[in-house]
């Protein structure tokens, strides 16, 4: 099982690169990984070989708006989401707006 992620900044209609991510295991937060997103606003390989369980990423919204000027209504998105199939790939993309974000499994 691996996890990636892919930040939209839906605003400016381009990729969101530099955006701090973080991964945890719940229930407890224990940190996983951590990164920031390249110059297509992707982080390809998270983490791999995770068990089932629910996890939680984090996005540092807030530091990427301050690097691009802007001001944002939420200083950090939090998406938990749950692995029920250990083998399968999990995907967890991020619509971003200063005002506004949406999340949905991808592929």
């Amino acid at each position: 099982m691996s996890i990636s992620t892919h930040v939209l900044d839906a605003a400016l209609g381009r990729p969101a690169t530099d955006v701090g991510v973080r991964l945890d295991a719940l229930p407890g937060g224990e940190l996983l990984a951590q990164a920031r997103t390249d110059a297509d606003g992707r982080v390809r390989d998270l983490a791999a070989d995770l068990p089932v369980g629910t996890y939680r990423i984090t996005f540092d919204t807030g530091g990427y708006f301050a690097a691009t000027g802007r001001q944002g209504f939420y200083p950090e998105v939090a998406v938990t989401f749950a692995v029920i199939d250990a083998g399968e790939h999990h995907h967890v993309p991020l619509l971003l707006s200063p005002f506004a974000y949406s999340t949905y499994r991808g592929s």
